[in-house]
């Protein structure tokens, strides 16, 4: 199996993701581990300037290591297709393990632990997991709320043992074989149930199968042209899994992956510069810290050669500000998906900063692009009914906003164990699913993908739809460059769109007359903008609530509440 990795990888076309019937996404570690055996594979980054360190595993040590935890597992009882419950913080043991794990036939849950206790218990719960894999913190969680563990037969803790936290996993691996094995799965199999961060609702739990993982491998090589031998800073903890597919080395900067509007720019800096990083996905959070530090200080990052952003729309001018720390020919890429499915589409930018940006600015939403290698989207008529099946004359035409629906290999068919949002989620289409985003948004005429906002954030008034994107993009643009959020206040169909300003930190202490003055100079900015009119207030709020993943997507909910209390 891993000998056929080179041949896959080369016959792959943008028209569709040529999946093996037969694939394991963890034989990717071994065929890297063969090419490649003293090459960096996992470095953490600790510390500032002289005492600023990297340290990590090898190639050949990494793929020893997962095969040693992988063969323990197995002896100690896990089975193949057997969920493990996973918690354990980014660096070397999060990728050994989870490779480990997709080896032996098993499925990695990955939780956010920034859902709060509530929500984390009620998605291990759910997820009746047979093996527990943590760090003693988890274990003590475990201990005070053994309900939501119950089904746990094999524990395992990672780092010291804690009171009941079962073996060590350095105990249990400590006469394991580090023999190779990768066990036999075919592209339908379950790899991974990967939660979504719970931004518009309760988390659900996305089935991954080993084909989806090996599509996105496919599609991300497509889109960005990783090179042999780059380095990779993981400011998504995630993201670092196909860091052996591509053929680079992973490198974890030191930051809280739960907290990323908290990261230290410098700390985040170092990484990046030190360890010679060439490319780096992350939270918008992150880098509206990181590129005004860097500007600040006068620091560029002239080996990064790409920048990918998700996790909410991306303003130009962040964009502009973060191109101004790379090299001529690096850039900036805002892949468009969700944990359903990524990548849906990508936009550089270079064309961000170009038209797209007159367009946005004008009212238009914000474009992501045009569709992924593998990706069909459609745009539909927004609806909350479930679709059974797949209808080709409900596509709308360019121009018209609908929701956006997608299909494709790296496409997911399921929410583990919830039937109810997985009827509302997925389309059959023969022996496929296509996938509703619960984003609304059209093409242009030139087959770009615009994105308007939440199917959920709509606002439903007496003149008509009016989606909060595009309206809140016209007043992003004001110089001042503030955050906004349009929401509806009142019944629906008689919604009354009320824009709440986010408010910088230096504004704690001034009164009523310059929040006054500053609402009267974005409705100035905006005069000449038909679009802008519809907005009936403007509210200012001392911080918006964001979601605990990306700290980037805005909780419109709560502050549809918070202003309904303010306007009462």
């Amino acid at each position: 199996m891993v000998a056929e990795l080179p041949e896959i990888l080369a016959r792959h076309s943008s028209q569709s993701l040529e999946q093996p019937e037969r694939v394991n996404i963890a034989q990717f570690l071994p065929w890297q581990a063969a090419r490649t055996p003293q090459r960096d594979a996992v470095l953490v980054a600790r510390g500032l300037g002289a005492n600023f360190s990297l340290s990590g595993v090898r190639y050949a040590e990494l793929e020893a290591r997962s095969n040693r935890i992988a063969r323990a597992l197995l002896e100690r009882g896990m089975q193949k297709g057997d969920r493990v419950c996973l918690f354990v913080r980014a660096g070397v043991d999060l990728i050994a393990i989870t490779f480990a794990l997709m080896k032996a036939g098993a499925v990695p849950v990955l939780i956010d632990p920034g859902l709060g206790r509530r929500a984390l218990l009620a998605c291990v719960e759910r997820m009746q997991p047979r093996v527990f894999i943590g760090i003693p913190l988890a274990h003590a969680l475990k201990r005070v709320f053994p309900g939501a563990f119950a089904t746990v037969e094999i524990t395992v803790s990672v780092g010291h043992r804690w009171l009941l936290g079962g073996e060590t996993l350095e105990q249990l691996c400590a006469s394991a074989s580090s023999e190779a094995l990768c066990s036999d799965t075919s592209r339908d199999d379950q790899a991974a149930v990967l939660f979504t961060s719970g931004s518009t609702g309760a988390p659900k739990g996305v089935t991954y199968t080993h084909g989806n993982f090996h599509a996105q491998v496919l599609a991300l090589q497509e889109l960005y042209s990783f090179e042999d031998g780059e380095v990779d800073a993981a400011c998504f903890p995630l993201f670092a899994l196909f860091s052996p597919a591509l053929a680079m080395t992973c490198v974890f900067p030191e930051m809280n992956p739960s907290q990323p509007a908290r990261c230290d720019p410098e700390r985040l800096y170092e990484a990046l510069s030190r360890s010679g990083a060439t490319s780096t996905f992350g939270s918008p959070a992150i880098w509206r810290r990181v590129a005004p530090w860097c500007l600040d200080h006068g620091r560029t990052l002239p080996k990064l050669r790409r920048i990918l952003i998700a996790g909410a729309p991306v303003s130009p001018q962040l964009v502009e500000s973060l191109r101004k720390i790379l090299a001529p020919g690096a850039d900036v890429h805002t892949p468009y998906g969700a944990t359903e499915s990524l990548p849906v589409s990508s936009i550089s930018g270079a064309e961000i900063l170009g038209q797209a940006r007159v367009r946005a600015e004008s009212g238009a939403g914000t474009c992501v692009g045009f569709p992924a290698p593998g990706i069909e989207i459609a745009i539909v008529p927004i609806s909350e009914a479930a679709m059974p099946e797949w209808d080709p004359s409900l596509e709308l035409a360019p121009g018209e906003l609908g929701e956006i629906v997608v299909k494709g290999p790296q496409v997911t068919s399921e929410y583990k164990f919830q039937p109810g949002p997985t009827a509302l989620a997925k389309i059959a289409d023969g022996e496929c699913y296509r996938h509703r985003m619960g984003d609304v948004g059209c093409f242009d005429s030139d087959g770009r993908l615009w994105f308007a906002g939440r199917k959920s954030h709509r606002l439903e008034t007496n003149e008509g739809l009016v989606m909060p994107v595009p309206i809140e993009n016209l007043f992003n643009s004001h110089a001042c460059g503030l955050r906004t959020a349009l929401v509806g206040i009142g019944a629906r169909g008689q919604e009354r769109p009320v824009l709440i300003v986010e408010l910088p930190p230096s504004w704690a202490h001034k009164g009523r007359a310059a929040r006054r003055a500053l609402a009267q100079s974005l409705r100035d900015h905006t005069r000449e903008q038909p679009a802008a009119k519809v907005v009936s207030e403007i509210l200012f709020h001392p911080r918006f609530p964001v979601d605990v993943r990306h700290n980037a997507k805005i909780k419109r909910e709560e502050l549809k509440l918070w202003a309904e209390e303010q306007l009462a």
